[in-house]
């Protein structure tokens, strides 16, 4: 049996993390640190490695996005560490940078017990958090699209341009097959629902998906949704099939 996950809460309200520690522990999760803002959170993490940051995104002095461009660029992600935004809103534009910037998913602050442990327990496997129909609408809204510079457009605030975690990779590198993958993971698709829809085995589509992840550099799903509609491969509005 593996060992529990290990986790760094990151808020700046100390009874959100009172309260995210003891439903943790309950479930034999560790929590090795607990901070007020994004530099602490960059600290604790180097110091800590944990399996999962839980990160709010408004707090003092740093914020829990720039912190996890930090994290990231520090590459602790790519040792394993993974990054969940904590929120108030859906649909917000800092969590569209964060997940461009490298976090697995997000959480509502007002998220049950259950929820929040299955969400740690999950992305400590690697799996992205995100629900495929929350993923698109928070990427529509916000994306900026092939393009797009200096965030101009739809996509402009936080989670707009290269500055802010636009991921800008080339497509191009795809085979045909990989860009018709990637454009339904982007409309929503499982990987059951890809299988059927394109007659594979699910065993091939999870080789396609990983290549897909392996050849653009992305983390997860969540990402290569970004970079779908990033790069125009799928458009707002287009219809899920």
């Amino acid at each position: 049996m593996s060992e529990p996950p290990r986790v760094v809460i990151a808020d700046d309200q100390a009874l959100v993390r009172g309260g995210f520690r003891l439903i943790l522990k309950s479930d034999g999760i560790s929590v090795v640190a607990e901070v007020a803002d994004g530099a602490e959170a960059v600290a604790a993490v180097l110091k800590h490695q944990p399996d999962v940051v839980l990160m709010d995104i408004r707090m003092p002095e740093m914020d829990g996005l720039e912190a996890t461009r930090r994290i990231v660029a520090s590459g602790a992600c790519s040792a394993g560490v993974r990054i969940i935004i904590l929120t108030t809103f859906d649909l917000d534009q800092y969590v569209y940078a964060a997940l461009a910037a490298g976090a697995s998913g997000f959480l509502l602050k007002d998220v049950s017990p259950e929820h929040l442990v299955s969400a740690v327990r999950l992305v400590r496997t690697g799996d992205a958090l995100l629900a495929p129909s929350i993923t698109r609408r928070l990427v529509e809204r916000f994306a900026p699209g092939p393009g797009a510079a200096g965030g101009a457009g739809r996509g402009s605030g936080p989670g707009s341009g290269s500055g802010s975690g636009s991921l800008g990779r080339d497509v191009s590198v795809l085979t045909p097959r990989e860009l018709e993958v990637l454009g339904l993971i982007a409309r929503g698709l499982s990987n059951a629902e890809l299988a059927t829809t394109l007659t594979l085995s699910e065993a091939t589509v999870k080789t396609h998906v990983a290549r897909i992840l392996t050849k653009l550099g992305l983390r997860d799903r969540v990402q290569a949704v970004v970079l779908a509609y990033e790069s125009g491969l799928v458009t707002p509005g287009a219809e899920r099939v």
